[in-house]
């Protein structure tokens, strides 16, 4: 082997080493949790977190929530909405499922949150009325304007096409993948659709014991 050989075969090595520590970062984030479980349940964690703008929306109960200021428990982010015929209520039907076979010290950690891709027909009644018939603690939020609905979900990455509110029974195109927001408002990373909801009951207790 040549020097010049040597040499390229040491930084190939070098970079090859690099990689794999980053995507083993990105993968088990402290060292919790199996890497390749996370990837199989559609858990995909981001190498750094995303700080959220501050947006300033309003929930089922009428009351302003500043999107950065999410604190405190692990929110999953569905961007949908309450006249949506197939993805958002299959969503929200499985999201009840898995919540209701996780241990109760997980579900405290947990809520889950519908932001509204058609606030021009989503008002907060709407919304309250509309999560009630999957489960009462699931969150609501409606912006002032589509313009806003899109600053938050460009900043999570989880992009939707507006509609033609002229049209009657119009429909809004959007994704069914959730982002995950940790306890301290970032965003951590994203949940795959489809929903695996025996994947994610058996993930989602290890996940949520992150700081």
């Amino acid at each position: 082997m040549t020097r010049t050989q040597k040499t390229v075969f040491i930084l190939v090595a070098i970079v090859a080493l690099i990689m794999g520590l980053t995507v083993n970062k990105v993968l088990s984030g402290k060292g919790q949790g199996d890497p390749t479980a996370l990837i199989d349940a559609g858990i995909i964690l981001l190498p750094q977190s995303r700080q959220l703008p501050p947006v300033s929306m309003t929930n089922q109960d009428g009351q302003p929530v500043v999107v950065n200021e999410l604190k405190g428990k692990w929110s999953l982010l569905f961007f949908g909405y309450t006249f949506c015929p197939d993805i958002c209520p299959t969503t929200l039907a499985q999201l009840r499922q898995i919540k209701s076979e996780l241990p109760k010290d997980v579900v405290d950690k947990l809520q889950v949150i519908l932001v509204s891709v058609d606030p021009h027909r989503d008002t907060p009644t709407q919304l309250k009325q509309y999560l009630g018939y999957f489960d009462p603690q699931f969150v609501g939020l409606t912006g002032a304007n589509v313009d806003e609905v899109q600053k938050v979900s460009n900043a999570v990455s989880i992009p939707f096409i507006p509609a033609d509110t002229s049209k009657p029974n119009y429909t809004v195109d959007h994704s069914g993948n959730l982002a995950v927001i940790g306890p301290d408002g970032t965003q951590r990373g994203f949940i795959r659709a489809p929903l695996n909801n025996q994947k994610l009951v058996a993930q989602l207790p290890g996940l949520l014991q992150r700081k």
